[in-house]
């Protein structure tokens, strides 16, 4: 079956519409556990449905988020007034997704590296996603920098199946949105991480390429170029700007509309002043993709750091989530500035 491009692309505009973003809340069960108990908050479904809907209901959430990203789970979950998550996003006009994604397994033959399955029985899973109102899907790739790795095979084996998987959204209708992400651990230089970066992106696109899958209807994921986090020396703003810029124009193709960063780790007030350099960079130069955020704790922590599953202090922190929400919009426009508002609650960031 063949989707008209017109299709992928008006999901495509709808989402990034005003330099909205995308909300990334779609963490399992078991992520969303650990970060729970960390801040010694109940490890339930009772508290995280809780706290999903914290987020939802945030007031005026729409104004900087075109798009969430769900986990299968909150997909079928409610208010405590019976209404569905689905109707009340619907409601605020914010179009949702789901990450569709297996998780990390090992790979096979290849020691200490990883591969992310799903692929099975994943057109069924799509077709019942947007049977159920869902515009777009997202799968993750995770590459590690260490010892000598990533490898080539890892590499291409992680590159193939998101190129499968996009082939297999953009079948159902749906806007794949392809998540390579290279990982901040480690203690890599900058430019070691622009590097494999690059790499990355250039063997994902020969993929998606592969399975024809049209480059006008998905939205890349992928890291700013990072040092590892246990590099031993600080990283100007302007490094992360152009080792981030030039691997993208060596890798990734004009025809894509629209590059949503990961925050990947970074804290709040960083990954905001990192996407506002990047756009104010943007200004000043010819660059053929729109250049916004897809970021999840950057995002929920200090709203998370708040509420520690106290009713009382649901609004203090849709208060927070709003306004960090706002400061990446204003990052899309070249308009942040980092007031510190939030330092306290990034520290904690990482959890």
């Amino acid at each position: 079956m063949s989707i008209p491009l017109q299709h992928l692309t008006h999901t495509i505009d709808r989402l990034f519409a005003d330099n909205k973003g995308l909300l990334a809340m779609d963490e399992s069960s078991t992520t969303c556990n650990r970060r729970f108990s960390a801040l010694g908050i109940p490890v339930s479904e009772k508290y995280r449905r809780a706290w999903r809907e914290l987020i939802i209901t945030t007031p005026g959430l729409n104004d900087a988020i075109g798009g969430v990203i769900l986990h299968d789970e909150t997909v079928y979950q409610s208010q405590t007034n019976g209404k569905t998550f689905l109707h009340t996003l619907a409601d605020a006009g914010i179009l949702f997704g789901v990450k569709v994604d297996q998780g990390l397994r090992p790979f096979a033959l290849h020691a200490d590296e990883q591969i992310t399955e799903g692929l099975d029985g994943l057109p069924e899973c799509l077709r019942h996603y947007a049977a159920l109102g869902a515009t777009f899907a997202k799968w993750r790739a995770v590459i590690h920098i260490y010892n000598g790795k990533p490898s080539a095979a890892c590499i291409l084996a992680n590159a193939h199946a998101l190129a499968r998987y996009a082939a297999m959204c953009q079948e159902a209708g749906l806007v794949p949105v392809v998540e390579s992400e290279v990982l901040m651990d480690g203690a890599h230089t900058i430019a070691h991480c622009q590097e494999i970066s690059e790499q990355v992106l250039r063997t994902v696109f020969q993929e998606l390429n592969q399975q024809n899958v049209l480059l006008e209807g998905l939205i890349l994921k992928p890291n700013m170029v990072l040092p590892g986090a246990a590099y031993p020396a600080c990283v100007e703003l302007q490094e992360v700007v152009q080792a981030s810029i030039s691997c993208l124009l060596r890798a990734v193709p004009a025809a894509v509309p629209v590059i949503a960063f990961l925050s990947g780790g970074q804290s709040g007030d960083l990954a905001s002043s990192r996407l506002n350099a990047i756009n104010l960079f943007r200004q000043d130069h010819s660059l053929p993709w729109k250049l916004t955020f897809s970021f999840a704790r950057a995002i929920q922590y200090p709203a998370l750091n708040i509420w520690r599953g106290v009713p009382d202090k649901v609004e203090d922190a849709q208060d927070a989530l709003y306004r960090r929400a706002l400061d990446n919009q204003l990052a899309c426009r070249s308009q942040y500035v980092d007031t510190g508002i939030f330092a306290d609650a990034d520290v904690a960031v990482n959890q």
